[in-house]
């Protein structure tokens, strides 16, 4: 079961987008070009894209517009990004922000 939209009647058909390869976690998926990252992993049926700074809890899609900062990932070595807002491209690869303890010295 697809969590994607096959026909809708604004953006057309899914079938007539082409599929791009992208990388999350280092692990490659099949997404549509016009995707965000966080459509194309919830398509997958990702919905944990980062953990919580202090508490490690998993953190995704919350309000999906870029306002509230919840679904932050790291694309290539070093850019953090909004997931909501970034639209893929061949080749991505896309990191979770892991959890560290406050105080030691960790960041991203």
């Amino acid at each position: 079961m697809t969590m994607r939209v096959i026909n809708h009647p604004v953006l057309g058909k899914l079938q007539e987008r082409n599929q791009i390869t992208i990388y999350f976690n280092n692990q490659s998926y099949q997404v549509y070009e016009g995707d965000t990252i966080a459509s194309a992993m919830m398509a997958e049926g990702i919905k944990t894209l980062r953990h919580h700074e202090e508490s490690g809890k998993g953190r995704g899609i919350y309000c999906n517009i870029g306002h509230c900062f919840e679904c932050r990932v790291q694309v290539g070595e070093r850019k953090v990004v909004r997931a909501c807002l970034t639209p893929v491209s061949e080749g991505m690869e896309i990191h979770s922000l892991t959890a560290f303890k406050k105080g030691d010295g960790s960041h991203w």
